[in-house]
């Protein structure tokens, strides 16, 4: 792998990490408003993105195992950060949408 290549590959890692991060702050928001139909779609969508970045992981994580290491560099341990924290982030903003969600329906 060329490192053009890796440097592609990583960005799309970091790239669609942030986008399942922004998605799900995103569904926290409709959920605050009370929009719950929208949350559940902003979490589907981040959902969707996080699959996209994990499976750059993977590819990675494959390329790794067959013996073609890659550079490890700054910029490849930023991108696992940002996969790390799209995950945890996603994790929780599923959770605070479903107590939004009782909350209001607590409320009625």
């Amino acid at each position: 792998m060329t490192e053009e290549e890796q440097m592609q590959i990583t960005m799309g890692l970091i790239i669609n990490a942030g986008n399942a991060k922004a998605f799900a702050v995103e569904a926290i928001t409709c959920a605050k408003n009370g929009d719950f139909e929208g949350a559940k779609a902003k979490l589907k969508d981040a959902d969707q993105a996080l699959v996209e970045a994990h499976n750059t992981q993977t590819g990675m994580l494959t390329q790794e195992a067959q013996g073609n290491h890659v550079n490890v560099t700054l910029l490849t341990v930023h991108s696992q950060d940002h996969l790390m924290n799209a995950i945890t982030f996603l994790d929780l903003a599923k959770d605070l949408v479903d107590v939004y969600e009782r909350v209001a329906e607590l409320q009625n």
